[in-house]
């Protein structure tokens, strides 16, 4: 019995803590994104990444309010699943609008390593997206059937 007991413990532990380095991951790579604060060289290309993550980001908030968040892949202990708004067209759209950042700075900044950062900035929200999948239909039993039918990051796409 104890094994057994441990292994239901140890798979949560590895969550939380595959969880903990995925966010620092993101952040550090926003920070590469963003650093240093030098002038870029804001082409119409660039707005246009920067406008679509300001509007999908906006968009998000209005319909699931910060209380809902988590910056963990894991849902708030009080947290409602939300699928409407920019949820019926694309299960993370906040993951999609930190995603139209990073390619803003990397098109404004003229930085093959932005790009770098932006693929690699792009790994680590899918593994985190997966992580909180998983959290995500354990907690809500509607979840599996709503992922079969809105795609991950961009609507009708991924």
């Amino acid at each position: 019995m104890h094994g057994y007991a441990s292994h239901l413990v140890t798979p949560h532990l590895d969550d939380r803590l595959a969880g903990y380095l995925l966010v620092g991951a993101q952040f550090a790579l926003l920070a590469w994104l963003v650093w240093p604060l030098t002038p870029q060289a804001w082409s119409p290309l660039a707005l246009a990444f920067a406008g679509g993550a300001v509007a999908v980001g906006f968009w998000t908030l209005a319909w699931n309010r910060p209380g809902n968040f988590n910056i963990h892949p894991e849902p708030r202990a009080r947290g409602r699943l939300v699928t409407g708004g920019p949820y019926a067209h694309m299960r993370h759209p906040m993951y999609t609008a930190v995603l139209l950042f990073a390619m803003a700075e990397a098109v404004a900044y003229v930085d093959e390593w932005k790009l770098v950062a932006t693929l690699l900035l792009a790994l680590v929200l899918l593994g985190k997206s997966r992580l909180e999948e998983k959290h995500l239909r354990r907690r809500y039993p509607e979840y599996a059937a709503y992922a079969t039918r809105v795609r991950r990051f961009i609507p009708g796409v991924f």
